[in-house]
């Protein structure tokens, strides 16, 4: 695909809400018809015949909308399914190790929860971006660590890599994530909850008009 947008609406799949690939693949495209610029696909189960399956039939449906799609954890599935790269966490593969195997190419982004010092190391081992959160509850990751909306200003003012904010963002919170600094906004259930096709467009159309506002 042609240099990746880095900034806008960045939609994170979620096996509960899309139990099967019809339902996948029909919100995955409503939220592209939306404007959404990042696709990450996100399945914890073990059914990795499916999993390759499901991150291909993503992969081929981004590649033709011009849209980064990137694989939540798994270097493994992102090679299988030929993902555009990788959103890792800190205890999955390391960062240095996943660029050996993906190539120089690949879009790798780390989740630095509300520490500085984790998106200082993501920094110096070549990370594309740098991801903060949870800044709201999450319904996804109930336990995660919260991070202030101060967190983002101080990203912004130290490091070049583009930014992305995590963790219960709504159409109600999102404003202010973008106004504290960042240039992506992670969504998952407010995206990708709805059960009609419309709606999710309409809730993508509602992101991706902030980025265009500031």
């Amino acid at each position: 695909m042609s240099t990746p947008v880095l900034r806008g609406l960045y939609g994170v799949t979620d096996s509960k809400l899309t139990p099967d690939d019809k339902t996948l693949c029909e919100r995955a495209t409503a939220a592209i018809e939306g404007g959404m610029t990042i696709l990450q696909y996100r399945d914890k189960s073990e059914d990795q015949e499916r999993r390759v399956r499901q991150a291909t039939m993503l992969r081929e449906l981004c590649d033709e909308a011009g849209v980064l799609f990137l694989i939540n954890d798994d270097v493994d599935l992102a090679v299988a399914s030929k993902a555009h790269g990788v959103h890792l966490g800190q205890s999955d593969e390391g960062l240095i190790s996943a660029r050996q195997r993906l190539g120089k190419q690949a879009i790798i982004g780390i989740t630095c929860e509300n520490s500085l010092s984790l998106a200082r190391t993501a920094n110096n081992q070549g990370a594309d971006y740098i991801a903060f959160g949870r800044f709201f509850p999450s319904l996804t990751k109930p336990d995660a660590k919260p991070a202030p909306l101060s967190l983002l200003h101080e990203a912004r003012a130290e490091f070049d890599l583009p930014v992305v904010a995590i963790g219960g963002i709504t159409r109600d919170n999102a404003a202010q994530l973008v106004e504290a600094g960042a240039d992506m906004l992670a969504v998952v259930n407010d995206l990708f909850s709805p059960t009609e096709q419309t709606t999710i467009t309409r809730r993508a159309q509602s992101y991706t008009k902030l980025f265009k506002d500031c």
